[in-house]
């Protein structure tokens, strides 16, 4: 025993010297190792090992990591990232730039076909105009009532909302009806002293409800419209554009509720005191014209002229149509032949595509991380309606490098999307796994490793 504790005794200097020399010489191996991770990583065999263990995915891909590089070698690299691109036109035999867009020759002033799944913008002209819309506006009437009040909810007529002119129900100030049949009405025939009852019932006053449908216009991204009155009559600031209604009635045509009450042929209904009665039936021709029609609703004053707002559910397809300006009397079927051309375009020429590309991304080098590499993720669904000879180019930008300590799942870059050069979209990058910083305790364990020969 004495022997042993004179062996440990011996020692003591040689475990003190270690950890003086350790404490001292601790920034100066920092910057070695860094140095070390920055080159090739050949400390010695055991090391390289090591580092193939943990980044086993990085070594495995690292040939196609330098083909990548040198067929990237002559794209653009912005200041702190890599930029990839890939690219798939739905052919390989041709490569088309700028694709042509066929002109319709539609008549309206402005005219748009949407996707309704992505919002994405098929066809369109002057379709970021202000113009007025008269009743098309009673799509966001119809759609802020099903969303803030009760379908049974009992509505008493104001003598301002009897004032209303034709078209009319010509319900009378004290009648009392329910909200659910004023908005079969409103939908139908189209009646403004109904669309004003609504208004004032649910939003207090017209012009209550007006900042109502303007705030729901705000949270669908349409920047460009204005609501001043509830049935669309011509009003000074009431104004919206083709893509802006279109996006409306795109978000609209997802409430079933909606969709019931528009594409009811006809509706019966009477005051609740029972004092009339009264059937209404639906005037959108367009639900009879085209094989899939669901909607949505038409619209007519002096200044705005014949507008229609159309939707077509096909296949896989889900198409909305606007026209704006579409004629004055006495043409009023030109709205139905634009709107036709408008669907029959998008039906013949698209079809439903999943672009997002499923892609091994390289790591990327982690400075003063335990670990050299940090792998990355990247997922989506990127489901749009395309035609044949459009072309996706996708940029990732990438940082070169990452700096520790890096959190799982946190966004490290992204995949943008182009459409025929026009960004579509983008996609986050996420990091793998955690990766800490090289601290004091790392370092000592690796010199203890490196000196006892065990690593």
């Amino acid at each position: 025993m004495r022997e042993l504790k004179n062996k440990y005794i011996k020692l003591l200097p040689c475990i003190i010297s270690l950890v003086i020399f350790t404490c001292i010489g601790y920034y100066n191996l920092k910057e070695y190792y860094d140095e070390i991770a920055n080159s090739t990583g050949l400390i010695s065999e055991d090391i390289e090992k090591e580092v193939k263990e943990e980044n086993e995915k990085a070594v495995k891909d690292n040939q196609k990591y330098q083909e990548l590089l040198k067929e990237n070698e002559d794209n653009s690299q912005p200041e702190g990232g890599l930029l990839k691109e890939a690219e798939d036109n739905g052919s390989q035999s041709q490569e088309i730039t700028n694709p042509v867009i066929p002109d319709l020759n539609l008549y309206a002033k402005a005219a748009l076909l949407l996707d309704a799944k992505s919002n994405r913008v098929l066809y369109e002209e002057n379709g970021n105009k202000r113009m007025p819309m008269a009743s098309t506006t009673k799509i966001m009437t119809c759609i802020v009532a099903l969303e803030n009040a009760d379908l049974n909810g009992v509505v008493t007529v104001s003598s301002y909302a009897a004032s209303m002119p034709d078209v009319q129900l010509n319900i009378k100030k004290g009648e009392q009806y329910y909200l659910k049949d004023l908005l079969y009405s409103l939908m139908l025939e189209s009646h403004n002293d109904t669309a004003v009852a609504i208004a004032e019932y649910v939003g207090g006053s017209v012009e209550g409800f007006a900042t109502l449908m303007n705030d729901k216009a705000r949270t669908l991204g349409c920047e460009n419209t204005n609501f001043i009155t509830p049935n669309g009559l011509d009003a000074e600031g009431h104004y919206t554009t083709a893509k802006d209604l279109a996006v409306i009635a795109s978000y609209a045509i997802k409430n079933e509720q909606f969709i019931s009450i528009t594409n009811t042929p006809s509706y019966s209904f009477e005051e609740i005191n029972k004092k009339r009665k009264f059937t209404v039936t639906n005037k959108n021709r367009f639900l009879y014209m085209m094989e899939g029609a669901i909607g949505v609703k038409t619209g007519f004053t002096g200044d705005a002229g014949y507008c229609f707002v159309g939707a077509v559910q096909k296949d896989d397809k889900t198409l909305v149509s606007v026209v704006l300006g579409c004629g004055w009397p006495p043409n009023k079927s030109l709205k139905w032949h634009d709107t036709k051309e408008l669907m029959s375009y998008g039906v013949k020429n698209y079809k439903e595509k999943q672009i997002f590309q499923e892609v091994n991304l390289d790591p990327v080098f982690v400075k003063d991380g335990q670990k050299r590499y940090e792998l990355l993720n990247i997922k989506g669904d990127i489901s749009l309606l395309m035609r044949d000879d459009e072309k996706v180019k996708v940029v990732y930008d990438i940082p070169k490098q990452l700096k520790a300590p890096v959190k799982a799942n946190t966004v490290v870059g992204k995949a943008s999307y182009y459409i025929d050069d026009t960004f579509y979209t983008e996609i986050p990058i996420y990091a793998a796994e955690d990766i800490k910083k090289i601290d004091f305790k790392f370092c000592i364990d690796k010199i203890l490793r490196l000196w006892s020969g065990n690593d």
